[in-house]
């Protein structure tokens, strides 16, 4: 499994298994189906941009929340641009809820993408 941590989250990836991603803080943590794994890092990715592109438009004092949702996950991003709250449901035949606390850690969405985009490109991970 390739794992990768840092201060209050982690994500990691193991090939060849059904759940294959996992997600999860420093006190719980989950594992996804390829396919729930995907959806959450398309749409944390996807609400950070949306964040990052209003920002300029924020007053310094002013908080936000954006809310998405795909067959696989519900997400909530709630804060500032710059420290934000991240809420996880999973959908479908289970039912997990985790969330992240301010600030999610930059590293964190960059850890995601970079994941998602080595298991697409076909790159060993192991």
């Amino acid at each position: 499994m390739e794992l990768r941590a840092g201060q209050g989250w982690r994500v990691g990836w193991r090939k060849d298994q059904f759940y294959a991603g996992l997600v999860g803080a420093e006190d719980w943590a989950t594992e996804l189906t390829r396919e729930e794994f995907k959806a959450f890092v398309d749409l944390f990715c996807q609400l950070h941009e949306q964040l990052q592109a209003i920002a300029p438009e924020l007053m310094a004092e002013e908080m936000i929340t954006l809310t998405g949702r795909n067959d696989a996950v519900h997400l909530e991003l709630e804060g500032y641009p710059h420290a934000y709250s991240l809420h996880l449901i999973v959908l479908g035949d289970r039912r997990v809820e985790g969330t992240w606390p301010a600030p999610v850690p930059p590293d964190f969405l960059l850890a995601c993408c970079e994941l998602q985009h080595r298991i697409a490109e076909g790159q060993s991970l192991e």
